[in-house]
């Protein structure tokens, strides 16, 4: 259970109530005076403002453009509490939750979860993770610091200078350094993206220019090639593919000011006015 969720949940249902047509109609009576609408949406507007208004509007967006039914919330709300076992009702009460307050969350968790996977994800993307995914690779590697250094080494392995013995002298990698450069079988993903579509690019025995990533230069050579046993045809995996590559590509702070924008938001209330420009600017 994520706590951001269940707050934003609880203030959206919470908004939805206090906000509609704030007015003179008396919500609370006591005996030192009455609190009316609009006395309420006041005092909300000063507690909760341009948050409470953004998750409004958010889940209004999200209800109108994507659906979730009642087999996805029982589903999920079925994993929860295996994930929970006997301790599913103990931590509903530790969290101030009913189910049905539950429910509601998980309902928008899979509304946004929805939004983000809604990204455009191509044939040609799907055909290049498929011939990734589908092949394992045997390669080595120098990593080093510099790239003039890397592209001297690149160099000397071209003129035919042994890869291991450049591996052990100049490699920073320390785990593979002493084995040559060695690092084995691995398959796509283990692999930070720069150097594994380097590697995957790669025919065997080929030497790559330098490869920046975030750990320095690779030189990267792929000694061997081969099919993952059972992986399945293109046609069999090509939804799995496509909703893994979705998952990568989709990022809910951008599809969020991308739909708020589609919905050509106008914040009436002067106090408000500011709401969704930090969100907007997302894109």
């Amino acid at each position: 259970m994520k706590k951001t969720l269940l707050a934003l949940t609880f203030a959206a249902s919470l908004g939805l109530a206090a906000c509609s047509n704030p007015g003179d109609e008396v919500v609370v009576s006591t005996s030192v005076g009455d609190i009316t609408q609009e006395d309420f949406y006041n005092s909300i507007k000063e507690i909760a403002g341009d948050q409470l208004l953004q998750q409004v509007v958010v889940e209004k967006i999200l209800n109108d453009k994507y659906e979730v039914t009642d087999k996805e919330i029982e589903e999920e709300l079925k994993t929860v509490k295996e994930q929970y076992g006997e301790g599913y009702e103990a931590a509903l009460a530790q969290s101030n939750l009913t189910e049905d307050m539950l429910k509601t969350n998980i309902r928008f968790s899979l509304l946004q979860e929805k939004a983000t996977m809604d990204v455009d994800v191509t044939d040609e993307e799907i055909q290049n993770y498929y011939d990734q995914s589908s092949q394992e690779l045997n390669a080595r590697h120098i990593l080093v610091e510099d790239e003039a250094l890397a592209k001297e080494l690149v160099e000397k392995l071209k003129a035919g200078e042994d890869f291991a013995t450049l591996a052990k002298e100049n490699s920073t990698d320390t785990g593979s350094a002493e084995k040559g450069g060695d690092l084995g079988w691995f398959s796509t993903g283990t692999m930070v993206p720069a150097f594994n579509d380097a590697a995957y690019a790669l025919e065997i025995d080929a030497i790559s220019e330098p490869v920046q990533s975030d750990f320095g230069y690779h030189i990267i050579q792929v000694l061997d090639k081969r099919d993952v046993k059972d992986y399945g045809s293109l046609e069999d995996k090509k939804e799995e593919i496509r909703e893994a590559i979705a998952a990568t590509k989709g990022d809910w702070n951008t599809k969020m000011a991308e739909l708020i924008k589609e919905a050509k938001v106008d914040v009436k209330d002067a106090d408000l006015k500011g709401a969704f420009e930090n969100m907007t600017s997302a894109e």
